[in-house]
């Protein structure tokens, strides 16, 4: 499998601050930020399959535009999966009428232009010999992290987060672990911000890798426009087993 980058900034401004997204083997997206909106339509039009971590604004914010671009252009729906409870946010406050349209009932719900798949921890979805399981993340809403698996190796995406054991716990269990997408919100001076928002800062990433009893490549995501720099040196300076590096949009990741 290949996943490529197409936004990991944790805000706008610039050429290269494009919000989470990750476009995997051309058909697949996990997560929908603003980063998709640099696909071309052709390449929109061949996602079938998008994979949403948790409901906030910079991980959907692309969704309801792909749908409307490329919903008429397909002959079927494309397949949206995420939690029960993402599914009713989603529903609830994007695709409500008010918002946006609810695609999932046009033209109808006989025919619609996307379709809901609710997902649970730890069960599998499979697309051919593609697995991409959901599991233990937590953030002020719900929130999941995914493990994709191509059959030969694992590329573990951490989502939106705060310290998680549980999380690192699923990590470890992955036996041909080749990638780790890690956020780092915040730098240590915004500790507190980072715990009070359920997301990560250097302290607690270096904890989290000192915890790790596999080794794949690190690398750091969501990173605060304008902080990049102090946040990496941050991490550095832990010295962490795992050397962590940041992730840059274009990147390619093969597993």
């Amino acid at each position: 499998m290949k996943l490529k980058v197409l936004g990991c900034s944790g805000g706008i401004g610039g050429a290269h601050a494009r919000t989470t997204s990750f476009v995997v083997d051309e058909d697949i997206l996990v997560d929908c930020g603003t980063g998709v909106g640099d696909l071309e339509l052709d390449a929109l039009a061949g996602i079938d399959h998008i994979f949403i971590s948790h409901a906030h604004l910079d991980h959907i914010a692309s969704l309801p535009m792909l749908i409307d671009s490329v919903g008429d252009a397909r002959g079927t729906p494309i397949v949206i999966y995420a939690t029960a409870e993402t599914i009713r946010i989603l529903h609830s406050h994007i695709f409500n009428w008010l918002i946006w349209p609810d695609f999932s009932s046009i033209p109808d719900r006989h025919r619609p232009f996307l379709r809901f798949q609710s997902i649970r921890l730890g069960e599998p979805v499979r697309l051919g010999r593609r697995r991409i399981t959901a599991l233990p993340a937590q953030h002020t809403v719900p929130a999941v992290s995914f493990c994709l698996d191509s059959g030969s190796g694992q590329l573990f995406y951490s989502g939106d987060t705060g310290y998680c054991p549980e999380m690192i716990a699923a990590i470890n269990a992955q036996p041909a672990l080749r990638h780790l997408i890690i956020e780092t919100a915040f730098s240590d001076e915004q500790r507190g911000l980072a715990l009070a928002s359920r997301h990560l800062c250097p302290g607690m990433v270096a904890e989290m890798l000192s915890e790790l009893q596999v080794t794949p490549e690190v690398h750091i995501s969501h990173l605060k426009p304008g902080q990049g720099d102090r946040i990496m040196q941050q991490i550095a300076g832990y010295e962490p087993r795992l050397q962590a590096r940041r992730l840059e949009q274009g990147q390619v990741l093969e597993f």
